[in-house]
């Protein structure tokens, strides 16, 4: 996705400036940097951007404070988290504070504009390695009786009905697959299965795939 407004959040200048300079390169459109937290807070409400590009460890506030305030700010931007620490703790603080994706800062550069792309449309992306902590966390989150809530005893007959297809999209969803591998195995295109995601997400009132992957896991669909 070529043209996306993009913002990238690091304390160090060179970095910085080196990853704006690769969007920039890439077509995108970089409409703010900045390397504090609470800054950049401020200039995303005004920048609107549709992805900022993150890293995790800031002077002034975490990450995962600024992920807070970027959503109360603007909900429906994409947080792409870039950050040299691929700490178990810090990436679930990041993911269940709002973050899309997770890469690690040692991603070369033709990884990491992919992960932009991928983020910018919504599919959580991360690190080899860091999805399958993101997706066991869901796991245990779901098996957890006081996430379960109003779920237990009668919640799948209150759950929205999907079409036989949005339920195989969303199975494959739960395990992890990208958009171009479930297009892959079901034959369709890449369109057709965003297309999917976007109809399952607005019936069950969610808001992006890290949110539709643990409804998923929670009603056994990863099995």
């Amino acid at each position: 996705m070529t043209g996306t407004r993009v913002m990238v959040v690091d304390d160090h200048p060179m970095w910085r400036e080196g990853v704006a300079r690769d969007l920039t390169e890439a077509g995108h459109l970089v409409v703010a940097t900045s390397g504090e937290g609470r800054q950049a807070v401020r200039v995303a409400a005004a920048a609107r951007p549709d992805l900022v590009v993150l890293d995790l460890q800031l002077p002034d506030i975490s990450g995962v404070e600024v992920i807070q305030g970027l959503r109360a700010a603007l909900p429906r931007v994409r947080v792409l988290m870039l950050s040299a620490s691929g700490e178990q703790q810090g990436v679930l603080d990041a993911v269940k504070a709002g973050a899309t994706g997770y890469l690690l800062k040692s991603a070369g550069p033709a990884e990491f504009l992919d992960a932009v792309r991928r983020t910018a449309a919504g599919e959580p992306v991360f690190t080899p390695g860091l999805a399958g902590l993101v997706l066991g966390e869901y796991r245990r989150l779901a098996a957890d009786p006081p996430s379960a809530g109003g779920s237990a005893d009668g919640g799948h007959d209150a759950a929205p009905r999907l079409t036989e297809r949005e339920t195989e999209v969303l199975r494959l969803v739960a395990k992890g697959l990208s958009y171009k591998q479930i297009a892959g195995r079901l034959g369709l295109s890449h369109r057709t299965v965003q297309n999917h995601v976007q109809n399952t997400l607005g019936k069950l009132q969610l808001h992006n795939r890290v949110e539709l992957t643990r409804y998923a896991i929670e009603r056994g669909l990863d099995d």
